[in-house]
């Protein structure tokens, strides 16, 4: 059974991409991810491993993942990008306070694009929906 990371180095190879070892770690470190992180991020947690490693090393490979289509950006606000290897079709709640995102899943929200669809004639190709609120522990923090 091959590895979600081996499936995208093979889609990134076949699509011309050459991987490099810091180019693999920080791909395996988003397939890891659950956290949604920032280019900062990913550089904070990669940098002990990899003294070379420069934050605009880790920008222009995540360009490289987001153009392959295997990651995506998720720009909310004036916040720095956030980055989700998690290309299904979900949503993402926010925390205002301390920028945490969560995914959650709720197939209702498809119904929506079919309404748009029957209500204008328009060709839909997505949606964005955005959440924002408080995480429960910056709510703690605030009652």
């Amino acid at each position: 059974m091959e590895s979600k990371v081996e499936h995208a180095v093979d889609q990134l190879k076949s699509g011309g991409v050459r991987m490099t070892p810091q180019r693999y770690a920080i791909l395996q470190f988003l397939m890891e991810s659950y956290t949604h992180p920032t280019a900062d991020d990913i550089f904070r947690a990669l940098s002990p491993q990899y003294p070379s490693l420069s934050v605009a090393t880790v920008y222009n490979n995540l360009k490289v993942f987001v153009d392959a289509g295997l990651v995506r950006e998720l720009t909310y606000g004036d916040d720095s990008s956030r980055f989700d290897a998690d290309m299904s079709d979900h949503y993402h709640v926010t925390c205002t306070n301390c920028g945490t995102i969560v995914d959650f899943d709720h197939p209702q929200v498809k119904e929506v694009e079919h309404a748009a669809i029957a209500s204008t004639g328009f060709s839909v190709f997505g949606h964005r929906l955005e959440i924002y609120g408080l995480c429960p522990s910056c709510k703690g923090m605030h009652s």
